[in-house]
């Protein structure tokens, strides 16, 4: 019972921080002008309409651009855990992670010269 109440403080912060997210949505559709605006209403940056048939199809790029971004920000994500327990680590995680470090590099430099990053 007494290990459940350490994750009051847990369940609190949860609590004030949900009720302030709804808070402030609602003051801020109170207080602004719900007008449309046409730069709201125009394409996006990828240049597609918004408002269009879904069933469109897409350009190889995009996915290529997509997935490029999903390896390499996954892979960046491995560096938190590291980085907040390096003090304690052995030599040995340094250059374990030098090397993942390296050869991501060498992937990116790779897709870099390959002009899979242009959009052309």
């Amino acid at each position: 019972m007494l290990y459940l109440y350490s994750y009051f403080t847990v369940l609190f912060y949860l609590i004030i921080c949900s009720s302030l997210s709804v808070l402030f949505f609602i003051i801020s559709m109170i207080i602004s002008d719900q007008k449309e605006d046409t730069e709201k209403l125009s394409a996006y940056e990828c240049g597609f309409d918004p408002f269009d048939d879904a069933r469109n199809t897409f350009d190889v790029r995009f996915y290529l651009v997509a997935i490029l971004f999903i390896i390499f920000d996954l892979e960046v994500s491995f560096l938190f855990p590291w980085c907040i327990s390096l003090g304690e680590l052995p030599l040995f995680a340094f250059w374990t992670m030098f090397v993942f470090l390296l050869i991501l590099t060498i992937g990116f430099i790779y897709e870099w010269k390959k002009g899979a990053l242009e959009w052309e």
